[in-house]
């Protein structure tokens, strides 16, 4: 049975038969651009299981690609990998911030490639209708499909992380979360980016900005000091 499709963005030639090569001989059916204007086009017309990305294109670089995919509710929901070698910490941050699923940095190994893409995959085939379907709390509204959170029908504009999160206390309204389980929905199943991006302990910082951004609703978020967080569900 055929795998899932993939489009490749990366102006050096090497790089696209490298993942082109190691991506077919797995059953993947590949697909390669070029350019971020390519990519766009591409995207929004065979509409791609996943992308991986590279940041430093001609023309529109990768991380305005991602912005704009991620902000068009019919390419949102395709999941991005970054593959670059911008790998300083504000670039990482950048891109996961966008929406971007993951961060590979050159040189990579193309064994590592190929199991953050089976990891991103395996995360968004995990999602039944149930993650799909609209959350609806009072005031707050959350569009996982979509990735779209409004409060009183007006947008709020958050993280990657920080809608994850949100969701995650949002699906069980009125149950207590640990800091450890908030990390673990947060990043989803790849042993990867374990304790990388997202800790226990800057779960809190997370929380704060989500408050923040939520205005009105901020008090939904309940703190239960010393186990951690919860959604109110009254």
């Amino acid at each position: 049975m055929a795998k899932e499709s993939v489009l490749v963005v990366d102006d050096e030639r090497e790089i696209l038969e490298l993942v082109k090569y190691n991506l077919a001989k797995d059953g993947y059916a590949v697909a390669c651009v070029s350019s971020g204007e390519d990519a766009l086009a591409a995207t929004r017309s065979t509409m791609p299981d996943i992308i991986i990305l590279d940041l430093m294109l001609p023309g529109v670089d990768g991380l305005e690609v991602c912005r704009r995919l991620k902000n068009d509710p019919k390419t949102a929901h395709i999941p991005i990998v970054m593959l670059t070698a911008k790998g300083g910490e504000a670039d990482i941050v950048a891109g996961l911030e966008l929406g971007a699923a993951d961060y590979v940095t050159k040189p990579f190994s193309p064994r590592v490639l190929l199991a953050r893409v089976k990891a991103v995959l395996r995360h968004g085939a995990g999602q039944n209708e149930d993650d799909a379907a609209t959350v609806r709390i009072k005031d707050l509204v959350i569009h996982p499909g979509r990735h779209q959170v409004f409060v009183k029908d007006k947008p709020v504009e958050l993280t990657a992380t920080e809608f994850r999160i949100l969701l995650f206390l949002a699906k069980r309204p009125g149950w207590v979360f640990t800091r450890q389980q908030i990390v673990d929905a947060a990043q989803g199943d790849d042993v990867y980016l374990n304790d990388r991006f997202v800790t226990d302990r800057s779960v809190d910082v997370h929380i704060v900005s989500l408050r923040r951004k939520l205005g009105c609703v901020s008090a939904y978020i309940e703190t239960v000091r010393g186990v951690g967080y919860r959604l109110h569900d009254e």
